[in-house]
């Protein structure tokens, strides 16, 4: 099938994955390989002329949504486990004591208390890996004036900063509720609501806040890291393959590898937040007044490996999973989504 590039020219792009491939030149042997578009991606080329804008965000939200809801609901009693041992300054984490700590909590409460707080992370997750998602690709649109088919290294980075940061800020209350709900018992916090009750009434408003800075400084190295190598991955098997798409155990590969990076990036942040967040349950508040003082009194008191690297390991497993899951699922939503006329438009798309 032979594009002209006027034409190639004229088609509107959804994310970069899906620009059409020019000819490919193969270094090796010398041989030029000339990569023509199999019928799928000339059809998902097709629908995207007829998807406006708006659709875009749209099924981009939609997808976000997804991803965010099978990934978190997968990884919950992993990550249930690690939060218990990150808020306390006593208990100190191996993998044996988190085996326990499974095993005791669905003896002692039933199996489904392992995901105690997943609905509270679900009220969460949905909003915000949906604008996460969606913000990715608004920013990344703005970060590529010229249309280019992969941003540069630095913008790319930029673009999931800057994604991570914007849903960061826009769902942070439901983190923070998520995080109680988490490391209490359920007579506590009976409800996502009680929560939010229970903070203002006993802790003010500002108590619903308590601890965003450190987030919002932890996710823009880990959402940016994230973004960051699971583009360049695909962008690094597409110019070595020549294939357009990454299979989907290709994908899993990649978001694990951009989870395992991500979260290590940004780990010793992601206790603070967690010692800040859950104060108010520790009778700590006196303690953990700021970044500085929480990560101070973390050193001090449990050390560096042991306090603000506690439970790197668990997050060594549940990360790649939840961020190979999430990313795969969102792609797979996305272009399903696509693909049903019910978000196609009849008029062209604008420029």
């Amino acid at each position: 099938m032979v594009v002209n590039m006027q034409a190639q020219r004229s088609v509107e792009l959804v994310t970069p994955e899906m620009t059409l491939l020019p000819k490919y030149s193969s270094s090796r042997a010398g041989v030029e390989q000339s990569i023509s578009t199999s019928p799928t991606e000339h059809d998902i080329h097709h629908l995207n002329q007829k998807i406006p804008r708006r659709h875009k965000i749209l099924t981009s939200l939609a997808a976000g949504a997804v991803a965010g809801s099978v990934a978190k609901t997968t990884i919950a009693p992993l990550d249930r486990t690690k939060i218990n041992f990150q808020i306390s300054s006593e208990r100190r984490y191996n993998l044996r004591g988190a085996v326990r700590f499974l095993i005791r909590s669905a003896r002692n409460d039933g199996f489904l208390s392992l995901w105690r707080g997943n609905s509270a992370t679900l009220v969460r997750i949905v909003p915000y890996a949906a604008i996460q998602y969606a913000s990715h690709e608004q920013w990344r649109h703005l970060l590529n004036p010229t249309n280019e088919r992969h941003l540069p290294p630095l913008r790319r980075y930029i673009a999931g900063s800057l994604a991570g940061a914007t849903a960061s800020s826009l769902t942070y209350p439901l983190d923070m509720a998520r995080a109680r709900m988490a490391v209490t018992q359920k007579r506590t916090y009976s409800s996502l609501v009680q929560v939010f009750l229970k903070v203002y009434r006993c802790e003010g408003l500002a108590s619903m806040y308590r601890g965003f800075t450190p987030t919002v400084l932890g996710v823009i190295p880990y959402a940016g890291t994230s973004f960051f190598t699971y583009e360049t991955l695909k962008k690094l098997h597409t110019d070595y393959t020549g294939q357009l798409y990454p299979s989907s155990l290709q994908r899993l590969c990649f978001g694990a590898i951009a989870g395992l990076l991500g979260q290590s990036a940004s780990y010793p942040l992601d206790i603070v937040r967690r010692r800040m967040q859950t104060a108010g349950v520790t009778n700590m508040t006196h303690v953990y007044t700021s970044i500085p003082a929480t990560m101070s009194y973390v050193v001090r008191t449990e050390g560096i490996k042991r306090g603000l690297y506690k439970g790197l390991s668990m997050n060594w497993i549940k990360g790649p999973i939840a961020v190979g899951i999430s990313f795969t699922v969102f792609e797979h939503v996305q272009r399903f989504l696509r693909r049903l006329e019910f978000f196609h438009d009849d008029t062209p798309p604008s420029a």
